[in-house]
């Protein structure tokens, strides 16, 4: 029998990330707080619902993609929610970014009515998203893994098993370590480079092959050197993600310090008026604070 789905939180990351389950053949009941992301899901061939409490009564899987820990607990635990509308054998699944700690008593209380928690935050932003190529890490019962990875395979390309329940969260929150060094580390190349009187195009292109390659060199300067400074991930969020890693390297006394000034330049951002822009325009903050701006093309 085919695995009913469920999906709840369909934003810049969970609507594409919906149609590719969709687009899988999975039979697909969606929410959300705005309606027409529902409509254009319909439109495809999924199904409408009303509350979280709806989609899980006809789901066997139920995934929640939505912004921070507040919100999860409330879909998954509050009235109306998942834990209302679910029955023993169902899986839960968090696409979303939030507190291992969050996620662990969100599993345990799930739990105690025989629903497996699955916590499975996602990396690769919008392009990843769209393309059904995201980096998956997941914490959980490893048999709720197993069940649920045919879905997971219609939505990303790199799956992985990190552990029991809170340690995809804490793999995710590794992650956001390193994407906000690396958006911040090409913002300062780039300025770097611009303020030098030096094209900076050909500097990317010049250490693109080098021990500089990653993902963020590899995607977002043609992006900036356009002028595109809309979002694939809002800063407003890698803001969020990054409290999350200092809160949890609070909990296990792990000092952080090029996280923590890396949060402040992203807390720059936000009061800069910057808080929708793409994370990548955190060089915005650099450009002010050396007076000088990206020549785009």
């Amino acid at each position: 029998m085919q695995l009913r789905v469920g999906y709840i939180g369909l934003g810049l990351m969970g609507a594409p990330i919906a149609r590719n389950i969709l687009e899988a053949g999975f039979p697909l009941t969606v929410h959300n707080r705005s309606r027409q992301a529902v409509r254009d899901l319909v439109g495809l061939g999924a199904n409408e619902a009303f509350s979280p409490r709806e989609v899980a009564q006809v789901s066997d899987i139920v995934f929640t993609n939505l912004p921070d820990s507040p919100d999860v607990e409330m879909v998954a635990l509050g009235k109306e929610g998942i834990l209302e509308g679910g029955r023993e054998g169902m899986v839960f699944v968090d696409n979303s970014t939030i507190k291992p700690e969050t996620a662990r008593n969100i599993a345990d209380t799930l739990s105690e009515k025989g629903i497996a928690a699955l916590d499975a935050p996602v990396s690769g932003g919008d392009v990843g998203a769209k393309a059904g190529t995201l980096a998956i890490m997941v914490g959980g019962p490893k048999a709720a893994f197993e069940r649920v990875l045919p879905v997971f395979e219609a939505m990303g390309k790199t799956i992985t098993y990190v552990g029991e329940s809170g340690a995809g969260q804490v793999a995710k929150a590794c992650n956001q370590i390193m994407v906000a060094a690396q958006m911040t580390a090409l913002a300062e190349l780039l300025i770097l480079a611009q303020k030098s009187g030096v094209d900076p195009r050909r500097v990317v292109e010049a250490i693109q092959g080098g021990a500089a390659q990653c993902w963020s060199l590899d995607v977002k300067p043609q992006r900036l050197f356009s002028g595109e400074r809309g979002p694939g991930f809002k800063a407003y969020m890698m803001h969020k993600d990054l409290g999350i890693v200092l809160d949890t390297a609070r909990t296990y006394g792990v000092p952080l310090p090029a996280a923590g000034l890396h949060t402040q330049l992203y807390e720059a951002m936000l009061q800069m008026g910057m808080r929708d822009l793409d994370n990548s325009a955190v060089i915005g903050v650099l450009e002010r604070l050396a007076s000088v701006e990206l020549v785009e093309s």
